[in-house]
């Protein structure tokens, strides 16, 4: 009898798990979202999603489209799309060294030499497979073609083709020490950030720090020590504004990794020419007066025409730069491209940023975006006051996926098992996924291009807000139940 019993169980169990399942099948793609972000643990929090089939036009899922809601670095697909739309994918920018005259016979430049920066964030490992190794090489190299040997003036580092602040609007000062938050500078170095190795000793001694690029730049501070084994790291990073002395904090166990760190730099029109100088005299050419600087507000942006250009070097082409800034989420790429868009905009405003966002405007209406969709006080999305709509980021995808730059604009957006995606999605490898993520306390969101198991074509857009990141089941991976849905999807949605 009780095996009968136990049997039938057993039969309930199994039947009542193939009912569960055949009920899940039977529901559509659009109730199981709208299942999804309708549970409880949402009350608090802010859903905006839109999915769109490029195939059909039709609109797939959406809830809250039409709601202004943080972006976070989802506003960095507006930048790189401006700048291939606006600059074009091989625009390359100029970094000038200007004088009164050229080097003499013998290689002698008698005045000052000024290195006039536009923006170029190519001086940089990323761009040379992460080798910290000659970073302004082809600086060096425009002094040799230009025969400098010695200039007997100053040089001086000159950063005002870009005026206005150095950091993107309504960035907070909390921010700005860290990586994600450098200084901002049309004379940028390593992305304005020292990078850190920290690894432990034996107990009780201060840890080993190492820094790429090696320099004497920044002060550090160790404070670093080593405890016993199996204890939790920590490391702490601090640098206050405008001072050239970071001090690292903490503590690793003897037994722990090496750990990566980073700090923000000063001033990087100095420590732009700092630099070069130390590598120019490396190759024997020779500077004999001061290192100075030229910024706004102190200083009029330069009129070039007053000087002759005796030497440039160029910078990687834009598409390059865009990849490079969409893949990783790099904030100060973000923020020079939509500034190297105003830099050459006609617009009259006070500020360069401001002239970038005009642009940005009027290409969100050239793509049939309403502006008021897309409020954006920077280019990054590191601003806590930027907005955007998952109608916005939509329509933008789905008038790039035509556009005659639209191939390299979906290339440059993270895939699975890179940048930012290095480690989700790994079911969607192999050309089923192209997303920017975006992440800043209480927000998480996700946008791009996906295709299905049925092979159809989707643009979407997936915005979360005033949700807990860190809860037990976070805001993320909220975010790729949803993608889950869309990619398992095996009926033509938008039919």
């Amino acid at each position: 009898m009780r095996l009968c019993v136990f049997l039938l169980a057993g039969f309930v169990s199994v039947f009542g798990l193939q009912a569960a399942e055949r009920a899940v099948a039977t529901k559509s793609v659009p109730q199981r979202i709208a299942e999804h972000v309708s549970q409880e643990k949402f009350a608090a929090a802010m859903w905006g999603i839109k999915v769109v089939s490029l195939e059909s036009g039709k609109t797939i899922f959406e809830t809250n489209a039409q709601k202004l809601l943080k972006p976070a670095s989802n506003a960095k697909v507006f930048s790189g799309a401006l700048a291939l739309d606006v600059l074009g994918p091989d625009y390359k920018i100029k970094t000038s060294l200007l004088a009164k005259s050229g080097p003499d016979a013998a290689g002698r430049l008698k005045g000052d030499l000024i290195v006039y920066g536009r923006g170029d964030p190519t001086f940089a490992a990323r761009f040379q497979d992460n080798s910290y190794t000659n970073l302004l090489g082809r600086m060096v190299e425009a002094f040799k073609k230009a025969g400098i040997k010695s200039v007997e003036g100053d040089l001086v580092g000159d950063e005002t083709f870009f005026s206005g602040p150095p950091y993107g609007a309504n960035w907070t000062w909390d921010d700005l020490q860290y990586y994600y938050g450098a200084q901002v500078s049309s004379l940028s170095l390593q992305d304005n950030v020292i990078d850190l190795s920290v690894k432990p000793a034996s107990v009780g001694q201060p840890c080993e720090i190492t820094w790429q690029p090696a320099t004497s730049y920044l002060e550090m501070v160790n404070r670093m020590r080593t405890t016993e084994t199996n204890v939790r790291p920590s490391i702490n990073v601090t640098r206050m504004l405008g001072e050239r002395r970071a001090f690292i904090t903490g503590t690793l166990p003897r037994n722990g990794r090496v750990t990566s760190d980073a700090v923000t730099v000063p001033d990087p029109a100095l420590w732009f020419i700092t630099t070069l100088k130390e590598e120019l005299e490396k190759e024997g050419i020779k500077i004999g007066g001061k290192l100075r600087t030229r910024s706004w507000p102190e200083h009029a942006k330069l009129d070039v025409s007053d000087y002759k250009e005796v030497g440039f070097a160029e910078s990687l082409p834009v598409s390059e730069i865009v990849a490079k800034m969409l893949k990783p989420s790099q904030n100060l790429y973000a923020q020079l491209l939509l500034l190297q868009v105003g830099a050459q905009s006609k617009t009259r405003a006070a500020f360069t940023e401001n002239a970038g966002l005009i642009e940005l405007r009027a290409f969100a209406k050239r793509a049939g975006i309403d502006p008021n969709e897309v409020l954006l006080d920077e280019g990054s999305g590191l601003s806590r006051s930027s907005l955007l709509t998952a109608n916005a980021l939509v329509r933008l995808h789905q008038y790039m996926a035509t556009h005659p730059q639209g191939t390299i604009y979906r290339q440059a957006l993270p895939s699975p098992g890179e940048g930012t995606l290095r480690t989700r999605f790994r079911d969607l490898s192999g050309g089923r996924l192209w997303a920017k993520t975006g992440t800043i306390a209480y927000v998480n969101t996700l946008s791009g291009y996906l295709l299905t198991a049925a092979n159809e074509r989707l643009a979407f857009a997936i915005l979360l807000n005033a949700y807990d990141n860190d809860s037990n089941v976070s805001s993320r991976d909220e975010i790729d139940v949803i993608v889950g849905i869309l990619a398992r999807a095996r009926e033509a949605l938008g039919k």
